[in-house]
């Protein structure tokens, strides 16, 4: 099932049950795919799954930090309601990786790559985020990388 079509079931699931901020969540979900469905991009009007993810994964960035700064500015109540629809977002992302399983790609792929300084970098995020779109931050991964090339 595609993403837009869980997203409307999940939505209508929340209409009846009434929650007000799960359907929240779901349609700042619908108004992005919306948006991005009707991007120069996309000329076939599909979205590829990749930028789906990358879409997902950018919310869930945005309410996180939102939610932080609300946090900062003494309003744990609108930070609450941030981290809520972060969960409800994350939801329709794939299982995240640990740590342990970043690390253990990435020896695979600077292995696989031939990387042996920082400054094939590049290389190895390349084959990175490709690998392990959605599954996993960049952030963390760019720091394995790193400790892994020096």
């Amino acid at each position: 099932m595609k993403l837009a079509e869980k997203i409307n079931d999940e939505i209508k699931r929340a209409m009846l049950a009434k929650d007000k901020q799960k359907l929240e969540a779901l349609r700042a979900i619908k108004a992005a795919l919306l948006v991005a469905k009707t991007g120069k991009d996309m000329s076939s009007g599909e979205i590829p799954e990749t930028v789906e993810l990358q879409l997902l994964q950018r919310l869930v960035k945005q309410r996180k930090e939102s939610a932080g700064i609300y946090q900062e500015q003494n309003r744990p109540d609108l930070a609450e309601e941030e981290r809520f629809q972060a969960a409800i977002i994350e939801a329709f992302l794939p299982q995240q990786m640990t740590q342990d399983e970043i690390r253990a790609a990435v020896k695979k792929i600077i292995a696989d790559t031939g990387a042996q300084s920082i400054k094939e970098m590049g290389k190895v995020m390349g084959a990175a985020s490709k690998q392990m779109a959605g599954k996993a931050d960049n952030r963390s991964v760019s720091e394995i990388v790193k400790e892994l090339l020096q």
